[in-house]
C-alpha cells in the first residue's frame, strides 16, 4: 500500500484487503454483465428463425443493445462521482437483471427489440469497474489493474458464445422445447446478475479508506454536490477526452460489433453449425484472459521510462496494429486462415482497450467518473456506427470489415492529440516514484526469500532448451486446436463412441484447452495452469488410443496415436512440474519457477 492506502501491486490470491476485494468483485460483476449483455448473440440462429427476423431487424436489435449504453455510461460515470461505485454497481446489477430475464417473454420483433434495448443498460457496468479499480490502485500498477479487470470482464463476451449453447442444450435435455429453452437460458443469466448486485453491496467499499458517505460525514471527502459540480462540463471541454472517445470507438466498439456478428458470420459465410460457429466466435472474446492485461502492463512499463507521453505512444501503436490486423481478417476467405488471423486481431483489439484506460485515470482526477463515462460511451458509439454498416446481407460482411479496418487505422492517429503539460507529467512522475518506493518497502521481506528478477541479458544467456520446447509445444497445440475447429465433425465422431451424450461439450473443452492454453504456453503465461489443462485433455486422448474401438491395443506396434499422445502428455507434465523459464511472461511478472528466480 502507498501513503493514500492504494495498492501498489496486484496479488490475485488476496481477498482480505479492500483494493483486491474490489478488484475481484469489479471484474466478476462486469463478467456477468457482459455475459448477460451478449447472452442472446449465440442463440440468434434460433431466435431469428422463431421470430422470423430479417437481416435488417437483426442489425436493429444489435444497434439497440449497444446504443442505449452510450447514455447509460454517461449517466453512470457522473453517478459514480456522486454516490460512489459500490451503490452504483448494486443498483445497476439488480435493476439491469430485470430486462435480461424479461427477454424470455418476447414473442415478436418489437418486444424482442425493446428487451435488447433494456439489456444494453448493463453495459454501463464497465465504467464502474474502471472507476473502482482506478481509485483502489496506485499509479505504478493502475494500468494493469484497469486492463485486467476490464479484460476478465470482457471475457464474458467470449464465454457466453460457448456456454449459452450448452445451457440451451441442458434445458432441452431436461425436456423443454427449443423455444422455451432459449428463454430459460436468459432467465438464468438474469438471476445470477441480481445475486451479484446484492453481493457487491456487502463485500466492497468505495475507496481504500471506506465508503463515500462515511468519509463525507467525517470531512474526509468532498460533498456530493461539489464533487460532481462542473466535473462533467470540464471533462466535455477537454479535447483529450474526445480523442480517447474516438480511440475507444475504434477498439471497444469493434469488439462489441464482432461479438454480435461473429457467430452469424461464421455460420453464414463458412457454413458452420450453431455449436461450431459459437465456439469459433468465442475464441475472439476468450483472448481477454490475458490480452487486455498485456496492453495495460505494457503501458505501465512505458510510463516508467517515458512518462505519460509513453502511455500515449503505446496506445497509438496498439490501435494502428489493430486496424492492420482487421484488414487482414476481412480478406481471409479460408476458415483455417480466418481463425488464426482473428486471434491476432483480437489480441490487438484488447491490448488497445487496456492501453486506452491506462491513460484515462490521468486526464482529470476530479472528474474521473465523467471522463470514464464519456470515453466508455465512445466504444458503444463505435459499435452503433458499425452496426448500421451491417444492415446488409451476410455476403457483404467482408467488405464492411475491410472498411472498418481502414477506419481504425485512421482513428489511431487521434492518440497523438492526447498530450500532458509539464506540470501533469511532474505530478505523475512523483506519484509513480512514490508508489514504486512504497512497493519496494513492502517487497523487502519477500526479496529475502525470492531474489530480484534477473536482467534481460542474463535471462537470454540462461534460456533453457526446455523453454524452447514449451514454446514449440504451445504453438503446436494452438494449431491443433484450430484444426479441430475447422473439423469439428471429426473430433465429435471420435468421441461419439466413448461419450455419446457428451461429445459436443468435450469437443469444445478440447478446442478451448488447445487454442487458449496453447497460446498461454507459448507466451509462458500462467504456464502450470495451461499445461495441466492440456494434460487432462491428453490423458483422455491416451485412453482413447489405448482402449478405443476394439478394446485394448498394442502399446508399441502400430499404435502411433497412443505413442504421440503419451509423449505430449509426458512433456506437459514436465512443464507443469518445472514451470515457466526466464523466457516467459511469468518471469516478467515475477511468477517464474523457483529455480529460475534463484539463479
Amino acid at each position: 500500500m502507498d501513503d493514500s492506502g492504494k495498492a501498489t501491486r496486484i496479488n490475485l490470491f488476496d481477498f482480505r484487503t479492500r483494493p483486491m476485494r474490489a478488484f475481484h468483485m469489479a471484474w466478476f460483476s462486469f463478467f456477468l454483465c457482459f455475459f448477460a449483455w451478449f447472452g442472446i448473440a449465440p442463440l440468434m440462429l434460433i431466435v431469428r428463425k422463431e421470430l422470423a427476423l430479417t437481416p435488417t431487424q437483426v442489425a436493429n436489435t444489435m444497434i439497440a443493445s449497444v446504443g442505449i449504453t452510450i447514455l447509460a455510461r454517461l449517466l453512470i460515470g457522473w453517478l459514480c462521482d456522486r454516490i460512489g461505485p459500490r451503490i452504483a454497481y448494486t443498483v445497476l446489477l439488480t435493476l439491469g437483471s430485470l430486462p435480461v430475464m424479461a427477454i424470455g417473454l418476447a414473442d415478436s420483433y418489437e418486444t424482442f427489440l425493446l428487451a435488447r434495448l433494456g439489456i444494453g443498460v448493463i453495459g454501463a457496468s464497465f465504467v464502474i469497474t474502471q472507476y473502482h479499480t482506478s481509485v483502489m490502485f496506485a499509479p505504478n500498477c493502475v494500468g494493469t489493474a484497469n486492463a485486467t479487470s476490464a479484460g476478465w470482464g470482457n471475457l464474458g463476451g467470449g464465454v457466453t458464445q460457448i456456454v449459452m449453447p450448452l445451457v440451451l442444450a441442458a434445458f432441452v435435455g431436461l425436456g423443454f422445447s427449443t423455444s422455451a429453452s432459449w428463454r430459460l437460458s436468459m432467465l438464468a443469466a438474469g438471476i445470477v446478475c441480481f445475486l451479484a448486485g446484492v453481493a457487491y453491496f456487502f463485500l466492497t467499499t468505495d475507496t481504500p479508506h471506506g465508503n463515500l458517505a462515511e468519509l463525507r460525514a467525517r470531512g474526509m471527502a468532498p460533498a456530493a454536490r461539489s464533487s460532481s459540480g462542473g466535473g462533467l462540463g470540464a471533462a466535455m471541454r477537454d479535447r483529450r477526452v474526445w480523442a480517447l472517445f474516438f480511440i475507444y470507438a475504434a477498439c471497444f466498439g469493434i469488439e462489441l460489433t464482432i461479438n454480435n456478428v461473429a457467430a452469424l458470420y461464421y455460420a453464414d459465410v463458412f457454413g458452420l453449425g450453431i455449436a461450431t460457429a459459437g465456439l469459433v466466435a468465442g475464441l475472439f472474446g476468450l483472448m481477454n484472459i490475458f490480452a487486455r492485461t498485456l496492453g495495460g502492463y505494457v503501458s505501465d512499463r512505458f510510463v516508467g521510462r517515458h512518462g505519460l507521453g509513453g502511455r500515449v505512444r503505446w496506445l497509438f501503436i496498439a490501435v494502428l496494429c489493430e486496424g492492420l490486423a482487421l484488414v487482414a481478417f476481412s480478406q481471409a476467405n479460408v476458415l483455417a486462415l480466418a481463425i488464426p488471423v482473428m486471434i491476432v486481431f483480437s489480441l490487438f483489439v484488447q491490448m488497445s482497450e487496456g492501453a486506452t484506460y491506462s491513460v484515462v485515470p490521468f486526464i482529470n482526477r476530479k472528474a474521473l467518473g465523467s471522463v470514464s463515462g464519456i470515453v466508455g460511451a465512445g466504444g458503444n458509439l463505435g459499435a452503433v456506427s458499425a452496426g448500421f454498416l451491417f444492415r446488409t446481407e451476410t455476403s457483404a460482411y467482408a467488405g464492411v470489415l475491410l472498411l472498418l479496418g481502414v477506419l481504425v487505422c485512421a482513428f489511431s492517429f487521434a492518440a497523438l492529440l492526447v498530450r500532458f503539460s509539464p506540470a501533469e507529467e511532474k505530478v505523475a512522475r512523483e506519484e509513480y516514484e512514490a508508489a514504486m518506493a512504497a512497493r519496494e518497502r513492502d517487497a523487502r521481506a519477500r526479496r529475502a526469500a525470492r531474489p530480484q528478477r534477473p536482467r534481460l541479458a542474463a535471462v537470454v544467456q540462461r534460456v533453457r532448451p526446455a523453454d524452447l520446447l514449451r514454446i514449440y509445444l504451445g504453438v503446436a497445440l494452438m494449431i491443433k486446436g484450430v484444426y479441430f475447429v475447422t473439423n469439428m465433425n471429426d473430433i465429435e465422431q471420435r468421441l461419439a463412441g466413448p461419450l455419446p451424450d457428451w461429445q459436443t461439450f468435450v469437443s469444445w473443452c478440447v478446442v478451448f484447452a488447445h487454442v487458449v492454453g496453447g497460446i498461454m504456453l507459448a507466451l509462458g503465461f500462467f504456464t502450470r495452469l495451461a499445461a495441466l489443462g492440456n494434460a487432462v485433455v491428453l490423458l483422455g486422448a491416451v485412453g482413447m488410443h489405448l482402449f478405443g474401438e476394439g478394446g485394448p491395443r498394442d502399446l508399441l506396434g502400430t499404435n502411433e496415436g497412443f505413442q504421440l499422445a503419451a509423449f505430449v502428455l509426458f512433456t506437459l507434465l514436465l512443464v507443469a512440474w518445472r514451470g515457466s523459464g526466464p523466457l516467459s511472461v511469468d518471469a516478467v511478472l515475477g511468477r517464474a519457477s523457483p529455480d529460475v528466480e534463484a539463479a
